[in-house]
């Protein structure tokens, strides 16, 4: 079996911070070596993989401000495009943009989504949906429109996260920094609760930062840390006494949330999108609907068993988990 993996472009694969889909396409990928399986990652010319690399892109644009994101996503895709008859099977991480060359090759096209940037885009899923093959990342992430031949959940390397029995006081807010990931209301739980919240992720929104987090940042109680890499995000999730994920939009996944878990690190979520799927309420943290409640779920945090989120998150969010789930989808479309 020789399977390509389309990963974006806008960081490296696997990302050295910020990049959600990159991760979990690296994951997949070294996931897919591990089984024996021929595979080449389509990703940036300085991604890492113990697979096979293509790539047109030397960098990713994101960290390049003289590339032409449209440009270079155009080159990437079609470098994979015109190599199409050499795989098996193309898993494509890059959203909808490939699904418009589906009917010009032979080689079978499965799209995992990510998510729905905005319902403009459900048209191309839909006109393409015949001719191709789509998972879904979370149950509630499925549009009624279209067809899928299965859910899988993004799965993290476990390797990559260390358990860690005992917690220290603070909070911790972990994702990138936009009002839909609610850094504000993280800001107000910890308030409220008279807890220290640290803040990490890379600044999406600058007028929002500016404007809702930053006059609250004080380096006491209010601590930015700015957009963290592995080994910081490592501790960071370990040594929380609780993630809070105050969401205002359906969330299709947060891999922060099951990365906090593996560490042992319980959850408070806004209850939106898939968190009913990935927490388990009031044994790996706490669902909520308002500041006020999140605040009180703080004062029930220690009933909560750190080894137990960290086996609830093995057992449901593992690499080998998903590659499990991957290669029965593979055979299904192949076989």
């Amino acid at each position: 079996m020789k399977i390509a993996v389309l990963s974006p472009i806008a960081w490296r694969t696997p990302p050295l911070k910020y990049g959600p889909w990159e991760q979990v396409a690296s994951n997949i990928a070294e996931g897919l070596v591990a089984q024996g399986i021929d595979v080449t990652l389509f990703a940036t010319g300085n991604s890492v993989t113990s697979g096979k690399l293509a790539s047109v892109s030397p960098t990713a644009y994101a960290e390049d401000p003289g590339m032409d994101p449209k440009a270079w996503e155009c080159l990437h895709i079609s470098h994979l495009m015109e190599r199409a008859s050499d795989f098996d099977l193309i898993h494509n991480h890059f959203d909808f943009l490939p699904l418009s060359y589906s009917r010009l090759i032979k080689t079978p096209l499965l799209t995992t989504i990510h998510g729905f940037s905005s319902p403009k885009i459900i048209p191309v899923y839909r006109k393409y949906n015949a001719d191709n093959f789509y998972v879904s990342i979370s149950n509630s992430d499925r549009s009624p429109e279209l067809d899928y031949i299965a859910t899988v959940y993004n799965g993290i390397n476990t390797g990559d996260f260390s358990f860690s029995p005992v917690a220290k006081d603070y909070l911790l807010f972990f994702g990138r920094i936009h009002p839909e990931k609610g850094t504000y209301e993280a800001i107000q739980i910890a308030k409220k609760s008279g807890r220290k919240l640290i803040i990490s992720g890379l600044i999406q929104d600058e007028v929002y930062f500016n404007n809702k987090v930053k006059p609250f940042i004080n380096e006491e109680d209010i601590v930015y840390v700015g957009n963290s890499g592995v080994q910081e995000r490592d501790k960071l999730l370990g040594e929380a006494f609780a993630l809070l994920h105050p969401i205002s939009f359906n969330e299709p996944f947060g891999l922060s949330v099951a990365e906090a878990m593996l560490c042992g690190t319980p959850v408070i979520a806004f209850n939106r999108g898939s968190m009913p799927e990935l927490i388990e309420d009031s044994k790996t943290g706490f669902l909520v609907d308002t500041i006020e409640q999140a605040a009180l779920a703080v004062s029930n945090i220690p009933s909560i068993d750190r080894a137990y989120c960290c086996q609830w998150a093995s057992s449901k969010f593992s690499r080998k988990k998903m590659i499990e789930g991957y290669l029965k989808v593979y055979n299904k479309i192949l076989y």
